[in-house]
């Protein structure tokens, strides 16, 4: 005979009363044990990074500094914003940084105003200049801007007073003798200019451009070499290590390294200052970094180190 059917009811085993005695007990101890899981993973129980730590407080701002799209959720933490160069917060405090972003995405269009000369000490020079782009047309302009956006979040959350030369909110410029003052009248403890280079396809790599010893007119960097070489180096290797780029392999011998007298920016500085050209811009390979979002915090951070290196000695 099949017991098989929708109308068939088989009958049940009888359960003990220990049985039953026992399920009571469990039914009552297990949502007990359920709450005090739950309390312990909210608190963070786990004190070795394990398990029981809320992970997502770190990995849901990563890569959201300057608010670029190519920043992604869960970058290393050389990317993240929320990382910091050595010395924690405060470590700064009392310093003044001045970030240079080089060119205003405006100037292409006061071509006369920025062809104007002015006296750098050595000779007359263009006031400013459009600055380059990638072959796609991302300019140099837009991404100096948002490298010193960038590093300007870090060094004040490292303490730091910073003050930007131009945040796109004047029509052109300010020419290269101004914002050489921008930095004396801080008065700044460093100064850096962000650049990308414009050179020929196949030249590759960053540089850190150092002010000469010049003594004419009314420029005088004699007493701000030195300081300047020093901060030039220390960004040199953090750059180099945060980004995991090469020296420029087209000036600088492949140290990284340059020095010029006819940059009125270094000039006219009374303060410690350098240029960095994070990468060629022309070239395909370096364009590609250039224009990644999680690159230019990387290259943020490897800046801001070198700073804060050179601040606390």
């Amino acid at each position: 005979m099949s017991y098989v059917g929708p109308d068939f009811d088989p009958p049940r085993p009888r359960r003990s009363p220990l049985r039953r005695t026992l399920t009571v007990v469990l039914a009552a101890l297990v949502p007990g044990a359920l709450l005090g899981w739950l309390a312990f993973e909210t608190l963070g129980g786990a004190d070795d990074g394990g398990p029981g730590r809320a992970a997502g407080a770190t990995s849901s701002t990563a890569g959201s500094a300057g608010g670029d799209p190519d920043d992604k959720p869960g970058a290393s933490a050389s990317q993240s914003p929320t990382a910091s160069a050595p010395g924690g917060a405060g470590a700064l405090a009392g310093k003044v940084v001045v970030i240079d972003p080089g060119h205003n995405p405006a100037n292409f269009a006061h071509t006369a105003e920025i062809n104007s000369k002015v006296d750098i000490g050595t000779h007359k020079k263009e006031c400013d200049t459009t600055g380059t782009t990638t072959n796609s047309g991302y300019t140099e302009a837009a991404f100096t801007l948002d490298v010193a956006h960038r590093l300007r979040t870090l060094l004040e959350r490292q303490g730091a007073t910073v003050k930007l030369t131009q945040d796109a909110d004047g029509p052109y410029g300010p020419c290269i003798d101004e914002r050489a003052r921008i930095g004396n009248s801080a008065p700044a403890d460093a100064v850096v200019s962000v650049h990308a280079d414009g050179a020929a396809s196949g030249q590759r790599g960053f540089h850190v451009i150092l002010p000469g010893a010049v003594h004419e007119g009314g420029a005088d960097t004699r007493a701000i070499v030195a300081p300047s070489r020093e901060l030039g180096e220390l960004i040199a290797d953090d750059f180099a290590e945060s980004t995991d780029t090469s020296p420029s392999n087209y000036v600088g011998d492949g140290t990284g390294l340059v020095t010029r007298e006819d940059l009125g920016g270094l000039n006219l500085s009374t303060v410690p200052k350098v240029f960095i050209e994070c990468g060629n811009m022309r070239d395909s390979k370096d364009a590609a970094l250039l224009t990644s979002g999680a690159w230019r915090q990387k290259a943020a951070q490897g800046i801001s180190e070198g700073i804060v290196s050179f601040l606390r000695g």
